[in-house]
């Protein structure tokens, strides 16, 4: 399975869910608490009613992250805030609110219908300093050390070229900038065929990184002050829900991956001082 197959599925399917969510459906599930019946049990659950009551309902509907990093970034007023796949626009939306009228908060998208839904959510919530943009999470369309934050709920995960989207954020963030994300990893290895599965990529299983590969994969972009925090690791209830529907022996393979897979909170850090080329964002564009 190529990069260019699986983006374009990503796509789809968040087209897909962007138009649900236009229409007043839940994306599959969304934020919406399993009581209502969310078959997802990754993407259930992530805001409260104080941070959804900011936002108009088809944001919420529209969220298929596996975390809240809005609520677990450090974000200050004045800061510029980068969101890596913002879809319906949630995070972007509450990260403006966070740094005030003086700072501001991209949404980097790569799905038209996406880009369109968060742009009416922006509008509906009077919000001016947010912008979202088009492109990918691997060529971000922003110049060298100008953003602060970089945000992300469940959408590194997704991307068939981790190395390129680690190396674009280490160039676009300012010396001393911050990587903040939400995202699944992996502890230990999993059964090949979950691995090959499209379906389960877009799930934000198939594609999920180990931990230590996620770490990895950040110093090597010249990232430091690198952290993992597990924030939710999936029983082998939710392993059955995931997995059902899937053509999967799910009885074999439940207990197989169960409690390997975890949302996290990764975070890291630029280097304040620029010490070569790396700094500058010249390694990310060779």
């Amino acid at each position: 399975m190529s990069a260019q197959d699986i983006k374009e599925v990503v796509k789809e399917k968040y087209g897909q869910a962007a138009l649900r969510a236009a229409a007043g459906g839940s994306s599959c599930c969304g934020s919406a608490p399993s009581s209502e019946g969310c078959c997802d049990p990754i993407t259930s659950s992530l805001y409260d009613g104080s941070q959804t009551g900011q936002v108009p309902k088809e944001a919420v509907l529209a969220s298929l992250g596996c975390g809240n990093p809005t609520a677990l970034a450090r974000l200050i007023p004045g800061e510029t805030v980068l969101d890596l796949g913002s879809g319906g626009g949630i995070d972007v939306l509450l990260s403006a609110r966070r740094v005030g009228p003086s700072g501001k908060a991209y949404g980097l998208d790569m799905t038209d219908e996406m880009l369109a839904l968060a742009r009416e959510n922006q509008k509906k919530a009077g919000i001016e300093n947010a912008e979202f943009l088009k492109g990918e999470i691997e060529n971000i369309p922003l110049p060298d050390n100008s953003v602060d934050v970089i945000i992300s709920n469940c959408v590194v995960n997704l991307s068939g070229d981790k190395d390129r989207v680690m190396r674009e954020s280490f160039r676009v963030l300012k010396p001393g900038g911050r990587f903040a994300v939400s995202d699944v990893v992996v502890k230990g290895d999993v059964p090949d065929e979950v691995r090959q599965s499209v379906l389960l990529w877009i799930g934000c299983i198939a594609g999920a990184l180990r931990n230590d590969e996620y770490a990895s994969k950040l110093a090597q972009a010249g990232f430091e002050d690198i952290a993992v925090e597990p924030t939710r690791v999936y029983d082998v209830e939710d392993a059955r829900q995931f997995l059902a529907g899937q053509g999967f022996d799910v009885d074999a393979l439940a207990p197989q991956v169960a409690g390997k897979f975890m949302s996290a909170f990764i975070r890291a850090r630029k280097p304040q001082a620029c010490c070569g080329p790396s700094c500058c964002g010249e390694a990310a564009r060779q």
